[in-house]
């Protein structure tokens, strides 16, 4: 499982159209389906079913609190010669602080997960094992791409069908839509003390 924001169809259109003559230099990619892009806030791994109540009695609220944020897709990179993504602008200093409150809120309803540094970002392809040299080509053609702004709509928690050579499927457990309006400081939110038992 993992906790996401998810670009809207027509900013994804926009890439993918971007993205036609990559697709078509370098096929040999393994690529990412267009309807299984996100943003990863919060990697959670495997969790047993019993944990999606915990997580919705506190996402819920949280998205529920916090008002859209206003992001674009811009440029691409890579990560190791083995990740190709797009690179998020816009409100940063916001998407960090969702992604940070969201590992606090999940980290207090008891739910544990590998910490890793937030690097926004859309993944694109995966080389294959052995192949490299395709990565770095294909970010640099994407470096001078930039998407219209958007806004984020719902807080995605979302399932995969396992991992492996295969190609993986994601799938939305739920979302909820951000309808807080902005204003200084940070909500308090905390895990209900019912949502654990």
């Amino acid at each position: 499982m993992f906790i996401a924001l998810a670009p809207p169809d027509d900013a994804k259109d926009e890439l993918a159209g971007a993205l036609q003559p990559v697709y078509e230099q370098y096929p040999q990619l393994r690529w990412n389906r267009i309807e299984d892009w996100h943003i990863t806030l919060a990697f959670l791994g495997e969790l047993p079913v019993a944990a999606v109540p915990v997580l919705r009695a506190v996402l819920a609220p949280l998205a529920a609190s916090r008002p859209p944020l206003k992001l674009s897709l811009n440029g691409g990179g890579h990560f190791d010669e083995r990740l190709l993504w797009s690179g998020i602008q816009g409100e940063l200093e916001g998407l960090h602080l969702l992604a940070d409150d969201v590992r606090s809120l999940v980290r207090t309803c008891g739910v544990t997960f590998q910490e890793r540094p937030l690097h926004p970002h859309l993944t694109l392809a995966r080389a294959r094992r052995g192949e490299r040299t395709s990565i770095p080509s294909a970010a640099a053609a994407l470096a001078d791409f930039a998407g219209r702004p958007w806004q984020t709509e719902r807080l995605h928690l979302v399932g995969s069908n396992g991992s492996g050579p295969g190609t993986i499927r994601y799938r939305d457990i739920e979302a909820w839509r951000f309808g807080g309006k902005a204003r200084p400081g940070r909500p308090h939110l905390s895990c209900p003390t019912d949502a654990t038992s």
